[in-house]
């Protein structure tokens, strides 16, 4: 039976173990295990309410609420100005192309920040660098709100920017550290909610514009609510950095035990030895102060810059290459094509609407985003589903089919938006094109990203620095120049022809993988590649 901790709360216990291939999991149930639809829960818990995976539901959800928000505000900040760049052009006497840069840069900062901050949070904890990135995000909205010149308002945008680009991971991460594999799909899907729905910044800064205080309105607002929440996270976010190690090991030394701060003595269950019998050690839960500290969670044994470079190498790892192409093509289609193209389009003629209105282009994302949510546990429960059909054996493949039905409508709707901007047709043709482009980027977005995490479990982190690194670059890439791009090829070539042509090729990906996934796992797995992870694993989702 499994013990519990001091107050009488069960404590989760589970036998489900990973299998020679990474991506492989028994999830057979057996006597006195908790199941998540029928099958053991995995990773196995430590028998510690310490253990993030042992805490309640609401913490949990609170934690994903905070940093979900956080990514909402973080992107709309970050693509809400999109509607200003005609703004920009005329006060700061540059042409259009120059002045959608304080997007693009801003956008690159938002990626390449996670070099920086992601070592940060596994060396340093979860807790205090979130703090320190609210802060800083905060710090630049507010210069954002202030400058009067370009420079000006590219230096505070890149800061805001770097700031609060470890929301990108962290979320994730969490997921990660506190839910099981059998909630994974739906908790990043709720994460995924919360980015996608950050691309209707656009909407909200166009209708500021009628508050009497110019653009900058836009960045007091923003600025306003990053406040707000610093203070919820302060309170809320507990640390989640646990070096969890197997029941085994623990009990034949526990000396090991630890809870993310290196030696603590509360961290884990121990075995204690009396007579003849092994009695388990259950360490109380901590205290709502205790959990609002914000130091000691120092891993003196991560290697800040080698972490950094060894994020690269991830590469080369199919499934993390998915994410990356999957994440940078589809942000670079909605927040950055559709948003620069949009309000230019729009205030012309024939359609001559108001630069206010400009930002109406975020009800059609807002609405691919609402009808694809009552989706988000479909990976879930057909993973669950296949698992059960395979006799408890999970693999990483088995929630993939839930993307099959949408995986032509993305680059379908890139055809609808790219012939409606080329023959001026009616405006609903722009909103239907985004709105099916969306539907679509949520499965892609939520799944790939799940399945990549459920296929390559050790060093999650430095995964994330490569994810980040890569998408955002593939974004800024296809929005440089972009308006400069259309107007010499035109919108039908680029957006319906060449993006489109992209679009397609990494959403048939999917075939790929759904076929030959497993067969690339066990090939990965036996590469000089996966020596170099296993010899340099500082966190692994697997016990």
């Amino acid at each position: 039976m499994s013990p519990q901790q001091p107050g009488g709360r069960h404590l989760v216990h589970s036998h489900a173990k990973e299998g020679d291939v990474p991506g492989t999991v028994d999830l057979t149930a057996k006597e006195g295990d908790d199941t998540g639809y029928g099958q053991a829960l995995y990773p196995v818990p430590a028998e510690d309410p310490n253990d993030p995976l042992q805490w309640s539901n609401t913490r949990k959800s609170l934690i994903l609420v905070v940093c979900s928000l956080y990514s909402f505000l973080s992107n709309s900040a970050l693509l809400g100005p999109s509607v200003y760049i005609g703004i920009y052009a005329e006060e700061f006497g540059i042409d259009a192309n120059t002045a959608s840069n304080l997007v693009s840069y801003a956008n690159l900062a938002f990626g390449f920040g996670s070099l920086v901050l992601v070592p940060a949070y596994h060396k340093f904890g979860r807790r205090p660098v979130m703090l320190l990135s609210l802060l800083t995000y905060c710090a630049g909205l507010l210069a954002c709100s202030q400058v009067t010149t370009y420079g000006g308002l590219m230096a505070a945008r890149v800061i805001h920017g770097f700031g609060s680009s470890v929301c990108e991971a962290l979320p994730v991460q969490l997921v990660n550290d506190i839910f099981f594999l059998h909630e994974r799909g739906k908790r990043l899907g709720y994460y995924t909610v919360c980015l996608c729905f950050g691309a209707t910044g656009p909407l909200y800064a166009g209708y500021m514009l009628a508050g009497g205080y110019s653009w900058r309105l836009f960045f007091y607002v923003e600025f306003a609510f990053g406040c707000a929440l610093f203070i919820l996270a302060f309170f809320v976010v507990e640390e989640t950095l646990y070096h969890r190690v197997p029941r085994t090991e623990a009990a034949l030394d526990s000396s090991s035990s630890q809870n993310g701060e290196k030696g603590s003595s509360e961290a884990h269950a121990v075995a204690a030895e009396s007579s003849s019998d092994a009695v388990a050690y259950v360490p109380p839960r901590k205290t709502f102060l205790q959990t609002l500290k914000f130091w000691g969670a120092y891993d003196k044994d991560t290697e800040y810059f080698l972490m950094m470079a060894r994020s690269f190498t991830y590469y080369l790892v199919p499934h993390v290459l998915w994410v990356v192409t999957t994440y940078g093509i589809y942000i670079g289609l909605g927040a950055l094509t559709f948003n620069y193209t949009f309000p230019l389009k729009i205030t012309a003629p024939p359609y001559n609407w108001t630069q206010t209105n400009s930002g109406l282009i975020a009800v059609g994302s807002f609405l691919g985003y609402l009808l694809a949510i009552p989706f988000t546990t479909t990976s879930d429960r057909l993973a669950a589903h296949l698992t059960r059909r395979n006799n408890g054996i999970r693999e990483a493949e088995m929630r993939l089919g839930a993307m099959l039905p949408v995986m032509l409508l993305g680059p379908a709707g890139l055809i609808v938006y790219g012939f409606s901007a080329q023959r001026d047709l009616h405006w609903v043709g722009y909103f239907a094109g985004v709105a099916m482009t969306n539907f679509c980027s949520y499965f892609y977005f939520t799944f790939t990203l799940a399945y990549a995490i459920d296929s390559y479990t050790a060093n999650i982190s430095e995964m994330l620095i490569a994810m980040n690194l890569g998408k955002q670059a593939i974004s800024f890439g296809m929005g440089l120049d972009l308006l400069d791009w259309v107007l010499q090829h035109g919108y039908a070539v680029m957006i319906a022809g060449v993006f489109c042509a992209i679009l397609l090729a990494n959403n048939l990906a999917l075939i790929v993988f759904m076929v030959w996934g497993k067969k690339i796992r066990r090939f990965m797995a036996t590469t000089w590649l996966a020596r170099v992870h296993r010899a340099s694993v500082r966190e692994i989702a697997t016990h």
